[in-house]
């Protein structure tokens, strides 16, 4: 059949193959999401500092960092959908080991349990890496016009699995939950469960993939063998992707330290102190947002501003959205009264209204950064570049928990603010790439 224009792949049905990746990553984030309400007072109850917090994180995003170039240099070589259902399995196998932590923890000791995690955590984040191929698989057949729109999607089921995830992972957290789950022959506590319902979510990926993602029949690379080294080097001598690389890099850095530190953030501070089950409204409340925003918007707005600019704004609105969140408290003494429920606070209130601002600029600026990585690389090496942009974010990803828990135990609002400055000179090399975009032939 013809390709759609401008597309490097073929397949029996393109917008349902689209639509079937959106789908495995959406169920795959779900199984993510769920876990993150429980992380930070998983860890605690191992009676561990909150600095473990970020190194857990941290291990799970080195790994990815590792993985995600090699995987997305697998899938051009081998093909998308080995590379997808294989790290969906992976990915099914961590979350149940992850719950088990802490029975292993009861049965030989905090250290054990500790152990457990960080093992887990390790094996999850090298199965991380199927993003770049998803990302890959829809760069393959789509054409460059309907690219921002489809990868917008991509990044919309992100979202929709920070929608539906904490949100279960809240639920299968609560007592009833855990009273339910009693006669049930696995360990139920407010820990395994979430972690339980993520390798189910992934389990359910894994068999959609297997029976509706269709191998794309395309060009594959040659045998000629790359280094994670090398694929990096290449990327960083490449005009095209230099800044590109470096800016999701820092993007990454800023925002990972501020997502993993921010449970904490409304957990302690005196206006909210939120429990894991209110956290998770939190993260479904901003999941929406983000769904709608990548969902519906990206696609017509890059249509009409082209990719560069919308991503320039993207990280200028992320940037106020950092400076502004950790001050949400002494913001919401600037909100009027509210008439409504008791715990509609003016605190609450002001912090809906940065987390909104936080959501929007992050949707526009993720698959913006996606489409520009698409657009500046051959067809050959789409995997291959995904796989370094992601490898450069998980590496952002290592470096920002830990050092946003250092910050955090220091001065509460610093990883926050920090994370603002961080994005500074990434409103820069975008600025630079978007006059770039202008300046090219149409």
């Amino acid at each position: 059949m013809a390709l759609p224009g401008g597309a490097t792949a073929t397949v029996e049905h393109p917008r349902r193959a689209v639509a079937t990746v959106v789908f495995v990553v959406f169920l795959d984030l779900v199984g993510f999401g769920i876990v993150i309400p429980i992380l930070p007072y998983y860890v605690r109850s191992f009676g561990v500092g909150d600095v473990f917090i970020g190194l857990l994180a941290a291990t799970y995003s080195l790994m990815q960092f590792l993985a995600a170039p090699t995987l997305g240099r697998a899938s051009d070589r081998w093909g998308r959908r080995p590379v997808v259902t294989l790290s969906l399995a992976g990915s099914a196998v961590a979350w149940v080991v992850f719950g088990l932590g802490d029975v292993a923890g009861e049965a030989a000791g905090p250290a054990i349990g500790i152990a457990v995690l960080f093992a887990a955590r390790a094996l999850a984040g090298a199965m991380g890496g199927n993003i770049a191929a998803a990302q890959a698989y829809v760069a393959d057949v789509t054409a460059p016009e309907d690219r921002a729109g489809a990868l917008g999607l991509v990044g919309a089921s992100f979202s929709l699995g920070f929608i539906f995830g904490p949100a279960m992972g809240g639920a299968l957290a609560s007592e009833t939950a855990v009273r339910a789950a009693a006669g049930l022959p696995i360990p139920a506590t407010r820990f395994s469960l979430p972690a339980f319902g993520a390798a189910a979510m992934s389990l359910v990926a894994l068999g959609v993939a297997l029976v509706a993602l269709e191998e794309p029949a395309r060009h594959r690379t040659s045998g000629v063998r790359s280094t994670l080294v090398g694929d990096f080097v290449t990327a960083l001598r490449d005009p095209a992707l230099r800044g590109l690389v470096l800016a999701f890099f820092l993007v990454s850095v800023a925002f990972a330290g501020v997502q993993v530190m921010f449970i904490p953030f409304v957990a302690d501070a005196s206006a909210y102190g939120f429990d894991a089950s209110a956290a998770a409204l939190l993260l479904t409340y901003v999941g929406v947002l983000g769904a709608v925003n990548q969902g519906l918007l990206v696609g017509r707005l890059a249509d009409r501003f082209g990719s560069g600019r919308l991503a320039v704004a993207g990280a200028t609105i992320l940037f106020v959205a950092l400076a502004a969140l950790p001050f949400a408290p002494a913001l919401g003494e600037l909100v009027p009264a509210v008439t409504g429920p008791a715990w509609l606070t003016p605190e609450l209130v002001a912090l809906l209204a940065v987390l909104g601002l936080l959501s929007f600029g992050n949707g526009l600026l993720n698959p913006s950064l996606a489409t520009l990585v698409s657009s500046n690389t051959g067809a050959d090496r789409q995997g291959t570049a995904f796989g370094v942009t992601q490898g450069a974010g998980s590496l952002g990803r290592t470096v920002g928990p830990p050092v946003a828990a250092a910050l955090y135990a220091l001065v509460y609002w610093s990883p926050f603010v920090a994370g603002a400055v961080l994005v500074l000179p990434v409103i820069a090399l975008l600025v630079a790439v978007a006059r770039g975009e202008e300046g090219r032939p149409a």
